[in-house]
């Protein structure tokens, strides 16, 4: 692991708004997000070895899991908001408070949805309609994410942190390290080798949770480590701060509430609405999430990388340079994202017939394939216009576009369209996914170019008893 000064510096004689800046600081989170992603995939197919209701009830039980966890995500993720800005004001300081407050309200939350949410297993799968033979086994594996999820709070604290002091890398190699770790515990705790007994689906669980635990360990290590204590004073900064707290909440709370209500209504589709169509739509578009998902995680670290950029720049009063850096990221994301749609367009039969041999299967995947080489391109922009925003600390604005998109064209459209227009298959549902993305990306689009996120000043209420970091800094 290295150390803080033997990372890549920026001094003023570096071109923020250069391809190669936004490219050294966006590198290692497109790593971390594509690894995650990777490792995703690697769990789901081990525990497919042990048999179909093992994998019927790893992705429900997941979802459930990840609800409470995409409210905390959303939450935290104004962390980076508020270090990048600090630090471009040169608080280093109130950098490593903000951490210790994303941390104890993490572990308030999590302890409250551990506790209602591992009794009332049984029953949430039950309203959700699972079928008995894997009920057990999604309590089994929801319980055990709900322990995870504790931990998971130091690693996406630590990621927010880091990113929003341009240390990404830190946060690439614990992320990296710990993804290791949990598939070789995967794979001793699933099918039982050196000793332990097989375990299924928990082994699964507890593969996740070890693996998240030593990433959080190499996390807190470096964060309290000599060198980042040298610059910002992270072992004595561990009070309670209740404007500080107020501050998170307030750009956290919007982010939150918005990547929640997007997972559920997402939710919706994958179980609800296309599931109307057959178990063949559903293995379509488990393929095409599949597809899309590992497609979108370069612009994703792009979009959280430009986040940490754009926040430094603002609370240098360099609003001009947050510019720049957002239009470079946008036409990278359309070159990428438009070259992944015509290979969607082009090759998306043999794409889906690579997971199936079912011809069903690939005439519906191909279709849905089609609606995602449109709405990647979308999706692609209103990432990257999202990560800018989110960087002035306008989450409010974004968790109104999104949970407005959401909710009516995702949700009501789609069950209007499953209603009216059923010939149209799992299609429909899918034509409605597409026009949400598309409208959210031009919203956000919109809105940035409306200049209204310069207004904001997510440190107005600062008053002179606020202590400006004075210590002898490492850059």
């Amino acid at each position: 692991m290295p150390n803080i000064q033997s990372l890549p510096a920026q001094n003023d004689s570096t071109d923020e708004a250069s391809l190669g800046y936004m490219l050294k600081l966006a590198a290692p989170m497109v790593v971390t997000t594509i690894s995650f992603t990777i490792m995703q995939f690697v769990d789901r197919f081990m525990v497919s070895r042990c048999g179909t209701n093992e994998l019927a009830a790893i992705l429900p039980a997941g979802f459930v899991g990840f609800l409470p966890g995409a409210f905390a995500i959303g939450s935290l993720a104004s962390l980076n908001t508020f270090v990048s800005q600090s630090l471009g004001r040169g608080e280093k300081k109130n950098c490593s408070n903000y951490f210790w407050q994303s941390l104890y309200m993490g572990f308030t939350y999590f302890i409250f949805v551990l506790l209602i949410m591992w009794p009332s297993a049984p029953w949430i799968f039950r309203i959700l309609g699972q079928p008995e033979e894997i009920l057990d086994l999604e309590v089994i594996y929801l319980r055990i994410m709900l322990y995870a999820h504790l931990v998971a709070v130091i690693n996406w604290s630590s990621n927010q942190f880091f990113m929003g002091i341009h240390k990404p890398i830190i946060t690439m190699y614990a992320s990296l390290f710990g993804q290791v770790v949990n598939v070789i515990f995967n794979y001793i705790l699933i099918f039982g080798k050196f000793g332990f007994p097989a375990m299924g689906i928990a082994g699964a669980g507890w593969g996740t949770f070890i693996g998240m635990t030593v990433a959080s360990c190499i996390n807190i290590y470096v964060y309290l480590s000599n060198d980042m204590n040298s610059v910002f004073l992270t072992r004595r900064t561990l009070n309670i701060n209740p404007g500080k707290m107020l501050d998170l909440l307030k750009v956290g709370l919007p982010a939150g509430l918005g990547l929640m209500i997007n997972v559920a209504l997402w939710g919706v589709i994958l179980f609800g609405l296309v599931g109307k169509f057959g178990k063949e739509a559903l293995a379509a578009t488990t393929v095409m999430l599949s597809y899309t998902n590992l497609a979108t995680m370069p612009i994703v670290g792009f979009g959280t990388a430009l986040t940490a950029s754009v926040g430094k720049m603002i609370g240098k009063g360099r609003k001009d340079i947050a510019i720049r850096q957002t239009s470079l990221c946008v036409r990278i994301a359309l070159i990428y994202m438009t070259i992944v749609a015509v290979l969607y367009f082009i090759f998306r039969d043999t794409m889906v017939a690579l997971w199936s041999d079912d011809e069903k299967v690939v005439e519906i995947g191909a279709k849905i394939l089609a609606c995602a080489a449109l709405y990647q391109i979308f999706h692609a922009v209103g990432v990257i216009y999202s990560g800018s925003l989110r960087g002035a600390g306008d989450t409010v604005w974004l968790a109104f576009v999104s949970a407005s998109s959401a909710l009516l064209i995702l949700g009501l459209g789609g069950f209007l369209v499953t209603r009216y227009l059923p010939n149209l298959q799992a299609m429909g549902p899918w034509i409605t996914a597409t026009l949400s993305i598309v409208a959210v990306g031009l919203a956000n689009c919109w809105r940035f170019k409306s200049n209204r996120w310069m207004k904001i000043d997510l440190f107005k209420r600062r008053t002179a008893d606020v202590p400006v970091q004075t210590e002898p800094t490492v850059e």
